[in-house]
């Protein structure tokens, strides 16, 4: 089976979305990063490669994450799309202050891709977690535009997540994505013996946690994932 493209390209409204690479996408995790902090880890991660980053904190208040968007925007430089999980609110407020987030990544609330589409615009990156035969029929009523890309998972049981669903495995995500009309990104205790798989199995990209943000140097790990990612 080929693999989705690793882009947007030709789907995209403008800018980010026309130039999103899914291919190593780090969602952060404030407790693995430690006490290096969440900036300093996708930093190296960045430069290790990675593409597109979510702030995932669900512990912290608007403010916190107002600032930590601030250190990670200036951490990417420009490098990879930024995006917020969840909040709405905190992206636009992040616009306001001139902050470059791209987007946000959000769940299957009622309507949320659609809200968050119509706050952010048409420029904005906007994923939406998707695992079920019910999440695909709900999409397929929705207009085009509002999703870019699904995060799909979990992969394998994974302790970042306490409440994740059933872990589906490659051969589910397979299943999926052939039958998803988005790109799918693959997350949930991905490893990088997992990347060749997932691609081969119909993957835009794979989305890593704690193989990143609990690495010794997450410069290397990003690199090797990107390594995996492109190897034929």
């Amino acid at each position: 089976m080929s693999a989705h493209p690793t882009s947007t390209t030709g789907r995209a409204a403008d800018g980010a979305r026309r130039s999103l690479d899914l291919s190593v996408y780090l969602v952060t995790d404030a407790a693995l990063c430690g006490p290096r902090g969440v900036a300093s880890v996708v930093a190296e991660a960045v430069d290790g490669g990675v593409r597109a980053v979510q702030l995932r904190d669900k512990a912290a208040s608007i403010d916190d994450l107002l600032r930590q968007l601030e250190a990670l925007s200036a951490a990417i430089d420009g490098r990879a799309a930024l995006l917020v999980n969840d909040r709405v609110d905190v992206a636009l407020a992040a616009r306001e202050r001139g902050l470059p987030v791209d987007g946000v990544h959000v769940g299957q609330g009622d309507a949320a891709a659609s809200a968050a589409r119509d706050l952010l615009g048409d420029d904005a990156i906007i994923g939406l977690t998707a695992n079920s035969p019910e999440h695909l029929a709900r999409l397929r009523r929705q207009a085009r535009r509002e999703v870019d890309y699904l995060g799909v998972g979990v992969i394998r049981p994974t302790t970042t997540k306490a409440d994740h669903p059933p872990a589906i495995g490659v051969d589910g995500f397979a299943r999926f994505a052939a039958d998803a009309e988005l790109p799918c990104v693959a997350i949930g205790g991905i490893t990088l013996a997992d990347v060749a798989a997932l691609r081969e199995s119909g993957a835009a990209g794979v989305a890593v946690v704690s193989a990143i943000c609990a690495a010794p140097s997450p410069r290397d790990a990003a690199a090797a994932f990107v390594a995996a990612w492109g190897a034929r």
